[in-house]
This record gives C-alpha cells, sequence and structure tokens, in this order.
C-alpha cells in the first residue's frame, strides 16, 4: 500500500526564525551555503537568472536582488558568473535580519558589485520594476500562505524582466534525504533541526500553483526536480 503524501506542517518556527547565538547561526549559513552547492540548488538558481538575464541586451548592466539572501553565497557565485561571462552586473542582497548580513559581509569581501540591504520580503524597499531581475532561494517554505501569496506579489512587483523563486519541494523522500545529509555531514544544531523541518514546511509544486494563481500569476512556469528535491518558480515579464 502506498505511503499518503506527506502532510504540511503549518506555523512551525524553524531556529533560523528566532534569535541565536551569532556563531551558531554563521555556522548554520555556512553549512547551507556548503549544501547549496553540493547538491544543486545554488546551480539551479544561476541556471534560471542566466536564462533571464539572456533576454536583455548584452553589454546593458543588469541590476538583480537576491530576496532573503542569507549568507550571500548566490549574490557571490552570481557576480563570478558574470564576470566570466563579461555581463556588467549589480546584486542586490537584501535580508531582514542584520545578524546574517553580517555573515553575508565576509562573503561578499571581494564583490563590490553585491550591496547588502536590509529589508522585509514582504514589503521590498524597490520601486515597481525597478530592477531586471528579482531571485530568491530557500524563502517561500518560511512563510505560511497568505504571507506567500503577499511575497510572489513583492517579487512580481519588483521585477522588470522576470523573477526566480527556488524552494524544497515537499515530499517523503526529500525529508529522508535532508534528514540523513544533516546527520552526516554537519554537526550544528540548527541545520540539523531545520533541515527536515524545512522540508515539511514547504509546498508541493500544485500548491506553489495555487500561491502564484492567488497573487494574479497565472503565468509562472514550475519545473520539479525530484531527485534535487527542488522547485522553481519563473515568471518572465518582458
Amino acid at each position: 500500500m502506498p505511503l499518503a503524501p506527506l502532510a504540511r506542517v503549518p506555523d512551525a518556527v524553524e531556529m533560523l526564525d528566532r534569535p541565536a547565538p551569532f556563531a551558531d547561526l554563521s555556522d548554520c549559513l555556512d553549512t547551507i551555503a556548503r549544501f547549496n552547492a553540493c547538491f544543486g540548488g545554488r546551480f539551479l538558481t544561476l541556471r534560471h537568472v542566466q536564462r533571464l538575464i539572456a533576454r536583455l541586451p548584452a553589454g546593458r548592466p543588469v541590476t538583480v536582488v537576491d530576496v532573503g539572501t542569507g549568507c550571500a553565497d548566490l549574490p557571490r557565485a552570481l557576480v563570478r558568473w558574470a564576470r566570466r561571462a563579461g555581463r556588467p552586473v549589480r546584486v542586490i542582497a537584501l535580508d531582514r535580519d542584520p545578524d546574517m548580513l553580517r555573515v553575508a559581509r565576509r562573503y561578499i569581501a571581494d564583490c563590490p558589485e553585491v550591496t547588502l540591504l536590509q529589508g522585509d520580503a514582504l514589503s521590498l524597499p524597490l520601486k515597481p520594476e525597478s530592477v531586471d531581475v528579482v531571485m530568491s532561494a530557500l524563502t517561500l517554505h518560511h512563510l505560511e500562505p497568505e504571507p506567500a501569496i503577499r511575497f510572489l506579489g513583492e517579487l512580481d512587483t519588483a521585477a522588470g524582466t522576470g523573477w526566480l523563486v527556488n524552494d524544497l519541494l515537499r515530499g517523503r523522500l526529500a525529508y529522508a534525504m535532508v534528514w540523513l545529509v544533516t546527520r552526516l555531514f554537519t554537526r550544528n544544531r540548527m541545520a540539523r533541526h531545520d533541515g527536515p523541518l524545512s522540508v515539511r514546511r514547504a509546498y508541493t509544486l500544485a500548491e506553489t500553483a495555487r500561491l502564484c494563481e492567488k497573487a494574479g500569476l497565472f503565468d509562472v512556469r514550475l519545473y520539479g526536480y525530484g531527485p534535487l528535491s527542488r522547485l522553481c518558480a519563473v515568471r518572465v515579464k518582458r
């Protein structure tokens, strides 16, 4: 008899969403960045963002905002790609937590193209269509449905060319994989607690589609990457 789908756990609170000792937070963000690189999350984000950037005229400076940047490993990776590709880029790394931005400052020390900005993902300090591309990774699952709908609307309003959301894809296999990885490859208590819980808080493709529709976004393309336990939502505006 097949197992029932893994139910979403509403209103759960991850340790990253609460005040934590800075050393624990910094180590946890380092762990997330390492896992993001090793298990394909960073690759997926960059691939979709590169496709959005490719729609813009070559040589024109591109402005990208990373919402919920954490330690800013994605902005750093994007800048390094842009340098190799010869694409002028400016990245705004936004997070509401000042301690996360302290960690991010270390990550982007050699990236003058990145500007750190404290701000709320549910009320972005950006004018409509004032940036080319908006990206956000591993932020959606932190939000309950109503805030998630508002979040998607904020991303869409700010982006001129398009936006990308990359997040975990809830499922039993994803839960088992994340539980195992966080036991084998890190001793950080926050990562061990938050990793499996993040999967339980994440949305399925169908649930994400409904969130987009409730935000008035009916042409969002959804991609499921089962082996990587990831989903990507992409909207091209022009």
